[in-house]
């Protein structure tokens, strides 16, 4: 496991319960490097103080959910320039295609100079009505087994100084 000086900060939210599932889960895969923070209580210090990122959100009309955008707005100036060359990672829980919000987060990611450590992960729920779209989600149990796996090959990079 990571020494526990090195910090992986899991940075999510969720609507539908989804995101939730799988940042808690990705957290789990981490172990004691894992700190997770729902977006809304996410501080600059938060994102100084940790050595690598998970960001995981639900894809809302095609872009990120809104608090997730919050919580770049209020973080990004203040720790522009401070955070170069630290790894990070994305789950994005989409209704169809979860593209938009992918594409989000990596420009943002690229200003702040990230290194992206895993492929994207995006998990189609394939919600296409207000009913579906609003309704709570259980995650399949091989998507949690995935983020497990994320969590777990972040955490082993930060043990192993790769990021």
């Amino acid at each position: 496991m990571p020494p526990p000086d090195k910090t992986l900060l899991i940075i999510w939210h969720s609507r539908t319960g989804a995101s939730k599932a799988m940042a808690e889960a990705a957290g789990e895969g981490a172990g004691q490097s894992a700190k997770l923070l729902g977006a809304a209580d996410v501080t600059p210090q938060h994102l100084l103080d940790a050595d690598a990122y998970l960001f995981v959100c639900p894809e809302n009309l095609a872009t990120m959910s809104g608090m997730m955008k919050e919580m770049f707005d209020q973080t990004y100036y203040p720790i522009l320039g401070q955070i170069e060359g630290r790894g990070f990672a994305t789950i994005i829980a989409a209704g169809s295609d979860g593209e938009g919000a992918q594409r989000q987060i990596d420009r943002i990611a690229k200003g702040w100079r990230l290194r992206r450590v895993a492929e994207p992960m995006i998990v189609n729920f394939d919600a296409q009505t207000p009913e579906a779209i609003l309704a709570e989600k259980a995650v399949d149990p091989k998507k949690l087994k995935q983020c497990r796996e994320l969590g777990a090959a972040l955490g082993e990079g930060l043990a192993l100084g790769v990021f």
